[in-house]
């Protein structure tokens, strides 16, 4: 069986979903990473910030609701995030095709060093590490990478 995703622009009501898809795809994909910020202030931020000020685009499935969430700002691809159950079945190829489309002249991105699927990912999808740094810059205080792609 193969379910319908649909990628699209996220309006104010789908702020809440994505907020609990970025927590649930978090504390997946990253479990030694100490996130600064409660739940609530994740929601809040999303919410107030993320949905209703950037370019945020949302992955939904029939009978699921949201499982993907994405945020372009300018060449930065600042989030990406999938509900871990929903990894694997291309949501994460169709978010990337859409941000080069969006973003023709190049991308960058920051993943942290202890996230090796998601360097996996992005160097399939021709992004370049350029950047290694000791964590100082973020707020979680993780070593981080910065990819680049350039057409």
């Amino acid at each position: 069986m193969t379910e319908t995703v649909v990628l699209r622009r996220a309006v104010a009501a789908d702020a809440r979903a994505a907020a609990d898809v970025y927590l649930r795809s978090f504390d997946a994909a990253l479990p030694t990473v100490v996130r600064p910020h409660t739940d609530d202030e994740v929601r809040d931020y999303i919410r107030d910030v993320v949905v209703a000020l950037r370019e945020t685009w949302v992955a939904e499935a029939a009978g699921a609701g949201v499982v993907g969430l994405m945020v372009l700002d300018g060449e930065s691809l600042s989030q990406l995030y999938l509900d871990p159950r929903w990894r694997g079945r291309g949501i994460g190829d169709r978010f990337v095709a859409l941000a080069k489309e969006r973003s023709p002249g190049g991308l960058t991105l920051w993943t942290f060093q202890v996230n090796k699927p998601a360097h996996r990912f992005y160097e399939r999808h021709g992004f370049v590490a350029a950047e290694y740094t000791d964590g100082s810059g973020n707020e979680e205080r993780e070593p981080d990478v910065r990819y680049v792609w350039r057409p």
